[in-house]
């Protein structure tokens, strides 16, 4: 890949777009207009790597004038708690019944990404979940939140780094990807198709996030 060329996200998602950005790659934004809706008998893993392939190709014929060597990354992440999808609350109402689910137990995060290179169409796909332990937080905690507006435009009514209601007790998997992009994923993908980081993305993440991923060597080496 030349030096000119660059990424397009298809998302318009600000974490999404702070996480790419700790590759140092230039990068362009684009917001992918696709049916979200959930088809009958369709598993979570297929869902959001539907989607995220959906968002990725949606891009690429949206944006008329791009350069043949960039690659786009399309991403689709949801939440499932017991095999069932949690996508993003209609109302507070339903997001105060999301968050009293999810309440004191683990569910499941899946991201699907895609990336997509324009100049001979190549696509790799790769796919996170990861283990979301919840804490028991109060119904008081809940209305709060709630009421911030944060949990609206959120799959499972919540936001795992908001910073006061903290709903997360503990984890042992890929943060970044309960956000919406899994780094190291996308790092390994992005290094098959010729386009290495041009930062130290684990580490960048590591101290965005003020996490310590368990997780993150594994990926790059494909064990995961």
């Amino acid at each position: 890949m030349t030096q000119k060329a660059t990424l397009l996200l298809a998302s318009n998602s600000p974490r999404r777009r702070q996480l790419l950005g700790l590759g140092n790659w230039k990068f362009i934004t684009a917001v992918s207009d696709v049916d979200e809706s959930q088809r009958d008998g369709e598993s979570p893993k297929e869902y959001v790597l539907r989607l995220a392939r959906a968002k990725a190709l949606a891009a690429r014929f949206a944006e008329k004038t791009l350069d043949e060597d960039v690659v786009i990354i399309g991403s689709d992440t949801t939440v499932v708690d017991a095999d069932a999808i949690l996508g993003k609350p209609a109302d507070s109402g339903d997001a105060v019944r999301m968050l009293n689910q999810l309440r004191g137990h683990t569910h499941q995060v899946y991201t699907g990404v895609a990336l997509h290179r324009i100049r001979d169409g190549k696509t790799l796909i790769e796919m996170c979940v990861t283990d979301v332990p919840m804490r028991d937080y109060s119904d008081e905690e809940i209305i709060a939140y709630v009421q911030t507006g944060d949990p609206l435009d959120k799959a499972g009514a919540y936001a795992i780094q908001h910073p006061d209601f903290q709903p997360v007790e503990s984890m042992r998997g890929c943060y970044a990807s309960v956000m919406g992009l899994p780094m190291c994923h996308v790092t390994r993908a992005l290094q098959e198709m010729d386009v290495p980081p041009l930062a130290n993305v684990p580490t960048a993440c590591r101290k965005l996030l003020n996490y310590e991923c368990p997780v993150s060597g594994a990926i790059l080496r494909g064990e995961m």
